[in-house]
């Protein structure tokens, strides 16, 4: 083989591996109305820095299901989602807190170690009912508060964002 055409079969191999690492780390598009924007220090995008995903998306991770009590509801509730743990790997995330934001700007720092240490979901339904802005969706973080009797501190209460529209890693 010349050495001309191992440096255009080297070229080419470069030229691919850059094109499948760029494939690797992005996400689709949406085709639907944008539920959930992640941005920060995040691995994989869609729309310019972040990661954007419509309710197909995000019905598309692992689907989970949380039965627990809350402060603002009575009794043991149903709740349907996914696990922020498998957001946060879906998208490479790397930082030591999100900042969720809801769709009436309320903000709150969360500490990335609690979806490490509990199984924190993120629910789209409850009671088998999908979850809408008027009874706290579309998105609600979820946390397991019957399971862990740490959890149960008004702390963690603060957490519980309703109306999630946002993640900001960092």
């Amino acid at each position: 083989m010349t050495t001309r055409r191992l440096t255009c079969l080297c070229l080419t191999a470069a030229l691919l591996m850059t094109t499948l690492q760029a494939i690797a780390d992005t996400l689709p598009v949406p085709e639907g109305k944008v539920l959930l924007s992640v941005s920060g220090k995040i691995g994989k995008t869609n729309v310019d820095s972040e990661a954007h995903f419509d309710r197909t998306m995000l019905e598309a991770l692992p689907r989970q299901t949380l039965h627990t009590s809350t402060v603002v509801t009575d009794g043991v509730n149903r709740f349907e989602g996914f696990l922020m743990s498998d957001l946060l790997a879906h998208v490479g995330a790397q930082g030591e807190r999100a900042e969720a934001r809801a769709l009436n700007d309320y903000v709150v720092d969360i500490p990335l170690e609690d979806f490490r240490d509990f199984e924190v979901l993120v629910a789209d339904s409850m009671d088998g009912e999908r979850l809408t802005p008027r009874d706290k969706g579309p998105l609600w973080i979820v946390y397991p508060r019957d399971d862990h009797s740490e959890l149960q501190d008004i702390r963690y209460d603060y957490r519980w964002v309703w109306q999630l529209e946002s993640l900001d890693i960092r």
